[in-house]
């Protein structure tokens, strides 16, 4: 039927051109942007799971970027840690040198170099921030992403703890020095030679030891373990606990157990429980024994509470000071009471090896005179001088070549663990360049364009389009084959 009111054809044409123009026009903007997902509109499924890739592959990218700063981070750490373990080596040198008995010269110059460096290795150990207390003497962590859980996403470095710390303290070299005149002292009749390759002591068990200071009592132990523990390891456990107080311990010549320091104590051998090889091994049980590498002057009894009162006469270095001690006075008041009088001329008193008594202990020689024999002997005491052991001028040198030995143990524990930090972070990060390739794929498989599809889509479009105008325009022409009808 022939109709001017309804050109169906030109309908139909005018149809088609709009779809061929939106097939050439969405053609046009996947070629020219390089998706094949430009709006939700395109493929709104699709283009959820494009972008959680995509927002996968944003994280991964800083991940890696965290995972590259905490490396160069390290790596600043482990120079500092190279350059720590320089400064060790001197150390090690300037002891070795002291320790020698022929050694003809000056060990106070010796000495001033080996403080100046301990006190070098705390500054260093402050500046790359791996100080007790430090920044960076903490569990480090580095989010680098990737997983499900925020635990699997993350590496972390542990450096946290005295253990992890590179200072001159928690490495206990702090009160070590390389002057002669302060030795070891040890428990006699122990033979325990701590030098026996491969022996492990408190296996299973434990040993303590109990030190009398001055107002102060402190129990150093060696925990053995399931395995127990090597010589060196039972050194370090105990310098930990007794350097802060100027207390080190060490291994003799002869390989036996020796406590040494500057400081007045007496100390008590609790033996090992649970088990294992003891430390020591001397004759008496919970042997005890003085600072004898002091001048000492030990209560010759046990000390009675005073019935009357006394009064004790300290002599040293032509200073004179004198303690009263009241009726009623007991054991540990006394000591109290002559302490806060005599620290100034560097006397001081602590309970006794034995527990029941005064200890009186000095780095100088002094007497005691005791006017009513209420503590001492009536009338004038004078102090023992240091053993001629104890007065070693390589003992200091031999506890300080113990103590850095095990400052070279720990410094390279700490090491280790910066090294396979750095190690396992170079990992995350080959995984974390392989994850965020395979969600580039992943993505690009979705969301870019086919460009040789579209180019023959474009051609396509491009003819649908002509052909839909010549159609339309000969649809449109269709109603002037009425005016033929009419002329007739």
């Amino acid at each position: 039927m022939i109709s001017i009111q309804t050109n169906v054809d030109s309908l139909m044409a005018q149809n088609n051109l709009g779809i061929n123009s939106h097939l050439q026009s969405n053609t046009i903007q996947q070629l020219t942007s390089g998706y094949r997902i430009n709006s939700s509109a395109d493929d709104a499924a699709g283009l959820a799971v494009a972008n959680q890739y995509r927002n996968n592959i944003a994280e991964l990218n800083q991940g890696v970027n965290n995972a590259n700063d905490a490396i160069s981070q390290l790596q600043i750490i482990d120079g500092g840690l190279s350059n720590i373990s320089t400064i060790l080596d001197r150390l090690k040198t300037l002891a070795t040198e002291s320790a020698a008995s022929t050694f003809t010269g000056n060990r106070a110059t010796l000495n001033q170099e080996y403080q100046s460096l301990t006190a070098e290795i705390t500054r260093q150990a402050s500046n790359i921030n791996l100080n007790a207390g430090g920044s960076f003497n903490t569990n480090l962590t580095t989010y680098i992403g990737g997983a499900n859980n925020a635990s699997s996403a993350t590496v972390s470095v542990d450096l946290s703890g005295n253990s992890n710390a590179v200072d001159a303290v928690s490495l206990g070299l702090s009160n070590t020095s390389v002057l002669g005149g302060s030795g070891g002292v040890g428990f006699t009749g122990n033979t325990q030679n701590l030098y026996t390759p491969a022996a492990v002591y408190a296996k299973g068990g434990s040993q303590a030891f109990t030190f009398n200071l001055a107002g102060q009592s402190v129990t150093a132990t060696v925990n053995g373990g399931a395995s127990g523990t090597s010589a060196q390891n039972a050194i370090t456990q105990l310098n930990q606990q007794l350097n802060s107080y100027g207390i080190t311990a060490g291994i003799a010549n002869d390989g036996t157990l020796q406590f040494t320091g500057p400081v007045a104590f007496t100390v008590k051998d609790g033996g090992v429980t649970g088990g294992g090889t003891a430390l020591t091994n001397e004759i008496a049980a919970n042997q005890t024994t003085d600072n004898t590498s002091l001048y000492t002057l030990d209560q010759s009894a046990a000390y009675v509470t005073l019935t009357a009162a006394d009064t004790l006469s300290f002599t040293a270095n032509g200073q004179k000071v004198d303690v009263n001690l009241a009726t009623g006075t007991t054991l540990n008041t006394a000591i109290s009471t002559i302490n806060a009088q005599t620290s100034g001329m560097g006397i001081y008193a602590v309970l006794n090896a034995a527990g029941n008594g005064i200890s009186f202990q000095s780095t100088g020689a002094f007497s005691v005179n005791d006017s009513g024999g209420g503590v001492l002997s009536s009338g004038a005491n004078t102090a023992s001088a240091p053993s001629a052991a104890s007065q070693s001028n390589a003992t200091n040198s031999e506890a300080a070549i113990a103590a850095i030995n095990a400052a070279i143990q720990q410094l390279g524990l700490v090491q280790g663990r910066v090294g396979a930090g750095e190690n396992t972070l170079n990992y995350a990060i080959n995984l974390a360049n392989s994850q965020v390739s395979n969600f580039s794929t992943a993505q690009s498989d979705i969301r870019d364009a086919n460009m040789a599809q579209d180019a023959a889509n474009l051609t396509k479009s491009q003819v649908l389009v002509q052909t839909s105008v010549a159609a339309l325009a000969q649809a449109n022409a269709e109603p002037q084959a009425v005016l033929k009808l009419l002329q007739g």
